[in-house]
């Protein structure tokens, strides 16, 4: 059992109350950038977990310290594996969200949203988005405990 896939879980765990409970009492973007930085976390642990199993299998000597990097390495060990590539461009993507600036619009309200100016476009993350962006974290790791754990068991 991969001890940073039981951790993901547990993050798991904590975004979705952030989504469930403390959203749905505090709508403001500070709520929403919490959860976007649980889902980087959750990400964080897998990337980790298949780390770790490449270091079991020989094909690694040592995890490297940055989490960029880190998803990186997986990325060229995983290179033929195009859904693990698409998990970790929207790792990426959140990264990328949570270094830049950001504007606010109708906090404390139901279509609270964060609005943040990317090179090409602009992102807004408003509750329906953050929902489905949860959805897709736990898709990530389902699919990651398939990988490097085999099937996952019902809890």
């Amino acid at each position: 059992m991969n001890d940073y896939l039981l951790e993901a879980r547990e993050e798991l765990k904590r975004l979705e109350h952030i989504i469930y409970v403390s959203l749905k009492y505090t709508r403001t973007v500070d709520v929403i950038l919490n959860a976007l930085r649980r889902m980087v976390s959750t990400c964080d642990f897998i990337i980790e977990a298949f780390l770790e199993k490449a270091i079991e299998e020989g094909r690694i000597e040592s995890l490297p310290k940055s989490p960029a990097l880190r998803a990186t390495w997986v990325g060229e060990l995983h290179a033929d594996d195009p859904k693990l590539q698409n998990y970790l461009a929207f790792y990426s993507f959140l990264k990328t969200i949570l270094k830049l600036s950001y504007k606010k619009r109708e906090e404390y309200r139901r279509h609270v949203t964060l609005i943040v100016d990317l090179e090409q476009a602009t992102a807004e993350i408003k509750i329906d988005n953050l929902l489905n962006a949860e959805k897709f974290v736990h898709h990530f790791l389902n699919y990651s405990w398939e990988k490097i754990v085999g099937k996952k068991e019902e809890d």
